[in-house]
């Protein structure tokens, strides 16, 4: 039968003389993509096993020297899977991680069988452009499932119905064990009666029948703050996917996706506007209303002015979240040329053509001159 197996450092994808954190690594990634709980293809199981067997033997340096050595024949009697254990997909990962944190705070093949938080949910909220500038309270509906006021979360109609699982024993796990060509494999998996928690409840509660929780369709109040832009989130506390064993729910985190506006643009804490001008005003320069989001301001635009010229209105932006300075507003000039003209407007520019012939050159012609 041994020569029938893979080599397992083929079956690892490592090299020979791979070192331990390599060997770690490579075993944590290939338990993970065929750990049954994970993988539901029929050979899933068959292959954890195969990376199980490999990493049984080359990570023990003692059996790493006979398998260099001997290959497969040198292995066998060696007990390299006695009594191996094949729990859920937290325990085998629980020995990387101290059982603690890494995937989700599982404890090394004890069960958590206390009250756990839910889940965080995660939203989009369209948020019109003004809103987003002077905040706004907005109201959401949202289907959230609450603990149950009765049972107070724990399925029980009374305290006094909440008792230890008849099954484990209120271990929330059970054992299984299976002869194999490698020896005796132990299986620890879920408590099938009390799925994990260690107690079960002789009478349900009346009111949500046993689950914990009602599922109702609430009205929630936003609050907008000033100044607020896309990508930035709010928190919602409570509303998230409900928690477990009595456990406080998850919160709800809102993306926010500001809409655009036809004419300002936002960069930052300030307001970008283009604006139009006759070639006459930007010459000779002018005063006119701007629009801004806090109403129009009267801006001088000096004579002289090029097209794309930018003129900064203070204060006239957007809020600090942080409670800084106001943002500006940024003013970009573009001066337009009239097609369109009147007999009389005309008749003036042709005044001013052939003035400007015999006073100086052209603009057109200092142009030439540069070059």
């Amino acid at each position: 039968m041994a020569s029938n197996k893979r080599d397992y450092y083929e079956v690892l994808g490592i090299a020979k003389n791979a070192s331990a954190d390599e060997i770690k690594r490579a075993y944590r990634k290939l338990a993970k993509k065929y750990h049954p709980d994970m993988n539901k293809a029929a050979d899933a199981e068959e292959k954890f096993k195969e990376v199980q067997s490999a990493y049984e033997v080359l990570s023990d340096s003692k059996k790493r020297q006979t398998y260099d050595q001997f290959g497969h024949s040198g292995m066998e009697g060696a007990g390299g899977f006695q009594s191996a254990d094949f729990g859920g997909f937290e325990d085998i990962f629980g020995s990387f991680f101290g059982g603690g944190g890494g995937f989700g705070g599982f404890n090394q093949r004890r069960p958590q069988t206390g009250p756990m938080r839910g889940q965080d949910r995660f939203m989009r909220m369209q948020v019109d452009f003004m809103d987003a500038i002077f905040g706004k309270t907005e109201s959401i509906n949202l289907t959230v499932d609450e603990q149950c006021s009765k049972c107070n979360g724990s399925g029980a109609n009374s305290p006094s119905d909440v008792v230890t699982c008849h099954t484990c024993n209120g271990q929330g796990q059970v054992l299984t064990q299976q002869n194999t060509p490698f020896g005796i494999i132990q299986n620890q998996t879920v408590c099938p009666t009390c799925h994990g928690s260690g107690e079960e409840i002789k009478v349900k509660c009346t009111k949500c029948h046993g689950e914990g929780y009602e599922t109702k369709r609430v009205k929630v109040d936003v609050k907008i703050p000033a100044g607020i832009n896309t990508g930035q989130q709010l928190r919602v506390e409570g509303k998230g996917e409900r928690g477990q064993r009595g456990g406080p729910n998850g919160d709800l985190y809102l993306e926010i996706i500001v809409s655009n506006h036809k004419y300002f643009v936002r960069d930052g804490k300030n307001i970008m506007l283009e604006i139009p001008i006759s070639a006459v005003n930007a010459t000779l320069g002018v005063s006119i209303d701007v629009p801004t989001v806090h109403g129009d301001v009267e801006l001088k635009i000096p004579a002289g002015t090029q097209s794309g010229s930018r003129l900064r209105l203070r204060s006239k932006g957007v809020k600090d979240l942080r409670g800084g300075t106001m943002g500006d507003q940024i003013v970009q000039v573009k001066v337009l040329v009239d097609d369109k003209m009147s007999k009389d407007e005309k008749k003036l520019y042709e005044e001013l053509q052939k003035l400007e012939s015999k006073g100086k050159n052209s603009i057109y012609d200092q142009f030439r001159k540069s070059l």
